[in-house]
């Protein structure tokens, strides 16, 4: 009986594993989808994720989930970048090489740090919102 526990459950683990790989190859295989790391104003902690923006909003996914659902949904018409400034020692848990955008949003400030290759494309997206209305 404790035998076929143990094999349930590897089997089971494994197929948790597969999920999140394949989840995690989904979200990357799509257009305008880069990696983001996104902290609301005042936490302490970044969270890494994927982003997808195209239309009128970003969608973020946490890395380290097996959802499918965004954690944030950020409509690009309400969505301003305030100041961009290198990574510094606050950001620890950042790559050095990432740029960090002080934004601000229908739910409240948020900050984003991305690697500079994807920068210029994100913020052309950005400043080619519709006027909101």
């Amino acid at each position: 009986m404790t035998t076929v526990l143990l094999i349930l459950l590897g089997a089971l683990l494994l197929l948790v594993v597969v999920v999140f790989l394949l989840r995690r190859r989904f979200l990357l295989s799509g257009l305008g989808a880069v990696t983001v790391w996104l902290r609301p104003a005042g936490s302490p902690r970044w969270s890494v994720g994927v982003a997808w923006y195209g239309g009128d909003a970003l969608l973020w996914y946490r890395a380290l989930s097996l959802s499918v659902r965004p954690q944030h949904r950020l409509r690009r018409a309400e969505f301003r970048v305030l100041a961009q400034r290198s990574a510094g020692r606050d950001d620890l848990a950042l790559p050095g090489d990432v740029v960090v955008l002080e934004c601000s949003t229908a739910e409240g400030p948020r900050e984003l740090a991305m690697e500079p290759s994807t920068l210029t494309g994100f913020l052309s997206w950005v400043e080619s919102a519709p006027p909101a209305s």
